[in-house]
């Protein structure tokens, strides 16, 4: 599903094209505006005071395959529109390069970049992702069952982290930050608060875990499911690391602490832990699916700091707007949707090998 992504960048930001699925979607499979909107609803800005004031309905709009109610089998079209936009905002930073963020790159590439806070750079992108994933999500469920699901949260907001014994799929929906620890909530509250007071803004680790995926998807060498997963995490704007299981933590195990040692009981098998992620040589093992990313601080920031010009001349940059002052946040929609769009290419194309 992944695939299709390209087709979707460099399109208007006024009223962009956001989701045109060509990896189609099953026919048949009953599918809803209000079944996207669910997880559009937890991406968009303005939700809380916590990230960035912008009002965005992020409403969809269905333009083709989709009839009755079900899919046709034939590439879904979505339609998103930005309301809510000031381009003025960038107005006086247009011909600086913001440190930490694309800018740089992209006009070194291209010798032009759209400055006005939208472009192939903007993390605006994402709602289309959210919008792909919500349907890869529901043709998931189709296939494999009401066991299937896939949870994201915050473990770790800049210097804050949480207990992540303590989570919960519950209180993940119940706060603004998709913490899954409800004792961190209200130290983290305070945190970002005086983080945004300050003019900065911090960085955030976002766990995903999917139960339900059944052992036998990947392959060994050529589309490992790990290294396909580790791809569209790094694919999202602003992530600077991805981690399957313990991912960098286990250069620090031993051989018998890193092994997830096997049992068969009444004809079933059991792990005794999970650090591989339930990946093994790029094939899952049946058990839940582990990955985590990071996401860098936000860019602009209003703090002043030293760049250069369009012309390479020294000068200093303080962005003003409406920008996260932790843009990991709103990531877990997206990593969320990452991941279902991986999971489900890997599932259509093992049924096509394997039946």
């Amino acid at each position: 599903m992944e695939k299709y992504l390209d087709l979707l960048h460099g399109v208007s930001l006024m009223a962009r094209l956001l989701a045109v699925l060509w990896m189609v979607a099953p026919p048949n499979i009953t599918l809803t505006e209000k079944d996207i909107q669910k997880d559009m609803n937890r991406r968009r800005p303005g939700n809380s005071k916590f990230v960035s004031q912008r009002k965005e309905s992020d409403k969809i709009e269905i333009l083709s395959g989709i009839f009755n109610g079900k899919t046709t089998g034939t590439p879904i079209a979505i339609l998103i529109r930005n309301e809510d936009k000031r381009s003025r905002d960038y107005e006086s930073i247009k011909n600086k390069f913001r440190p930490g963020h694309a800018d740089f790159t992209y006009f070194k590439k291209y010798g032009i970049r759209d400055y006005r806070g939208g472009g192939r750079q903007s993390a605006r992108e994402t709602a289309s992702r959210v919008a792909a994933g919500a349907i890869a999500k529901i043709v998931l469920k189709n296939i494999v069952g009401k066991k299937f699901n896939i949870n994201g949260a915050v473990t770790q907001l800049g210097l804050m982290g949480c207990d992540r014994n303590n989570w919960n799929n519950n209180e993940i929906k119940r706060n603004p930050f998709f913490c899954p620890d409800k004792k961190s909530v209200k130290l983290w509250e305070k945190y970002l608060l005086a983080v945004r007071k300050s003019g900065s803004s911090c960085g955030a680790i976002i766990e995903l875990r999917a139960n339900g995926v059944p052992a036998g998807l990947g392959a060994p060498i050529y589309s490992k499911l790990d290294s396909d997963i580790a791809a569209a995490l790094m694919s999202i704007n602003a992530v600077k690391g991805v981690n399957i299981g313990s991912g960098m933590s286990s250069a620090y195990l031993s051989g018998e602490e890193n092994s997830d040692e096997i049992r068969s009981r009444s004809g079933k098998i059991k792990f005794k832990s999970n650090n591989a992620g339930g990946i093994l040589g790029g094939i899952s093992s049946g058990q839940q699916i582990i990955a985590s990313f990071a996401v860098k601080p936000t860019s602009s920031i209003i703090n002043s700091r030293e760049t250069i010009d369009k012309k390479g001349k020294n000068t200093k940059i303080s962005v003003k707007g409406r920008h996260d002052p932790c843009v990991g946040i709103r990531a877990v929609p997206i990593g969320e949707a990452m991941l279902s769009c991986v999971l489900l290419d890997h599932f259509l194309m093992n049924r096509a090998q394997c039946g």
